[in-house]
């Protein structure tokens, strides 16, 4: 075993060195796979849209069907999504979200979100994982 490494029993990571821990830190999504363009590709974003967290309901944006694609273009992504409500108060916060986190990835230098009702949003839309989530938390999906 080297130096950087750590007794992998019970499931416990390997450590990493410095310079890997502070690659990281620079570069948090150096391994983003990207398209012949440079861009992240559709399975990319939507992995890191999974950060975005729908704050009322407490599951990512994506599991909820939440999301409904991307555009994109000379640095540019353009995601189109929903809401589960017209008046959800908190909008801005999600908005604020998908900008910082779809702008740390490599290739993008400019992220629009459009927010559309239509189709409207509906619990057809969650995937398995988060429905069995909801149902865990008492709700009926």
């Amino acid at each position: 075993m080297s130096e950087t490494e750590t007794d992998t029993r019970g499931g416990w990571p390997t450590e990493e060195s410095d310079a890997e821990f502070d690659a990281k830190q620079s570069s948090p999504f150096g391994d983003v796979e990207l398209d012949a363009n440079g861009m992240p590709t559709d399975d990319a974003l939507n992995s890191a849209m999974k950060a975005v967290v729908d704050p009322e309901i407490g599951i990512n944006v994506v599991d909820l069907g939440l999301v409904y694609g991307y555009d994109k273009a000379d640095g540019k992504v353009n995601v189109v999504m929903t809401l589960t409500s017209m008046g959800c108060p908190l909008t801005e916060l999600i908005h604020q979200q998908v900008s910082l986190i779809l702008s740390r990835l490599p290739g993008v230098e400019e992220v629009d979100v459009e927010f559309t009702f239509s189709p409207p949003w509906s619990t057809d839309m969650i995937s398995d994982e988060a429905r069995e989530e909801l149902r865990a938390m008492g709700f009926s999906v």
